[in-house]
């Protein structure tokens, strides 16, 4: 818990946190000279903070070993959308009997062929808002409408045999506004027709957590991460946030 006087505005001003009133303050050299752990109160200046923009401070954290990675942006994403969708949707795995397949192809000058899987239940299509859709040969802006008004969407490709994630940069499910990843090093893909165990359910959840068990892949969590350098009289202390 800190005390830390702040420069705002060319005047000075303070913010306090209460917890641990019983402690009294401490310097940062003795707590520099202190072993871990060890519970302190102190009184220090913020000299510096990093990332500098709010929105850096977002992480991906893979639990399982423990990295840490950029989130990816929209371009990465595009890219390796666009790379995919040089592999034409193979018709042999339309129309299962865990999903219907809809196709067509684009009226613009790359003639993108597009495939489009809703996941049934009970050999029935769900509502929208209800329904696990993969898309195939999808834009970004595409994919972005459909998870607008589907519960999730997966972007994927196909193989001989089965249709399968795209390359783990991407995310491998999206959901509303929120993308989600899974780990390289962790993960092991496995093809999509995992997904029939969980749509056998009676009333499939669809959360991104049991997705990702069935699919092989170590998801990646969302962090809040900063690094704050304090100083007093005696030393400085650099001070890590970390939270989900």
């Amino acid at each position: 818990d800190l005390e830390l006087p702040l420069q705002r505005c060319q005047q000075l001003s303070v913010t306090v946190l209460t917890d641990h009133q019983d402690l009294s303050n401490t310097e940062l050299k003795t707590i520099i000279n202190s072993p871990a752990p060890q519970q302190h109160r102190i009184r220090a200046k913020l000299r510096t903070y990093k990332p500098q923009k709010l929105h850096q401070s977002v992480k991906l954290h893979c639990s399982k070993c423990n990295s840490l990675q950029e989130v990816p942006d929209g371009d990465d994403f595009d890219l390796i959308l666009h790379d995919s969708a040089g592999t034409a949707p193979n018709p042999e795995l339309h129309n299962t009997a865990w999903y219907e397949s809809v196709t067509w192809t684009t009226q613009d000058q790359r003639k993108r062929e597009i495939a489009i899987h809703f996941v049934k239940r009970d050999e029935m299509l769900q509502h929208p808002e209800d329904t696990l859709l993969m898309i195939e040969g999808g834009t970004l802006k595409e994919i972005w409408k459909l998870a607008k008004r589907f519960k999730c969407v997966i972007p994927v490709r196909s193989t001989e045999d089965d249709l399968e994630l795209l390359d783990l940069s991407a995310p491998f499910l999206l959901q509303g506004n929120v993308k989600y990843y899974g780990c390289k090093q962790c993960s092991a893909p496995k093809p999509m027709k995992n997904l029939s165990s969980i749509a056998a359910e009676q009333q499939p959840s669809w959360e991104p957590t049991e997705i990702a068990q069935v699919l092989g892949i170590e998801l990646l969590q969302y962090v809040f991460i900063m690094k704050f350098t304090l100083v007093d009289e005696t030393g400085a202390l650099n001070a890590y946030l970390f939270d989900y």
